[in-house]
C-alpha cells in the first residue's frame, strides 16, 4: 500500500463519516437539508472509493468514466438541496 492509497481510503472514510453523521443528525432533527447532504456525501464517498479502486488497486482498468459521473450525480445532488431548501 502506498502513500497514496492511503490517502485515497483515508478520503473515502471521511466522506463516509460524514455521511453517516449528517444521516445521524437527520434521524432527530427531520431537516431535509441533512438528507440531501449525507446522500451527497454518501455519493463522494462512492467516488473516493472508485479513485482507490482505478488509482491504487486497478491501475491498468479506466474508470474515469464511472468517477466523473459519480462525482457528478453527487455534486448535483448537493447543489440542488441547496438551492431548494435554501429557498
Amino acid at each position: 500500500m502506498t502513500i497514496a492509497d492511503a490517502i485515497y481510503t483515508l478520503c473515502a472514510g471521511t466522506s463516509l463519516m460524514a455521511a453517516w453523521l449528517l444521516l445521524r443528525h437527520y434521524s432527530s432533527r427531520r431537516s431535509r437539508i441533512l438528507l440531501w447532504s449525507c446522500v451527497g456525501f454518501a455519493g463522494l464517498s462512492v467516488n473516493n472509493v472508485l479513485v482507490l479502486l482505478d488509482f491504487g488497486l486497478f491501475p491498468g482498468v479506466d474508470l474515469s468514466i464511472l468517477r466523473s459521473l459519480t462525482a457528478a450525480v453527487s455534486l448535483a445532488v448537493l447543489v440542488s438541496g441547496l438551492i431548494w431548501e435554501g429557498a
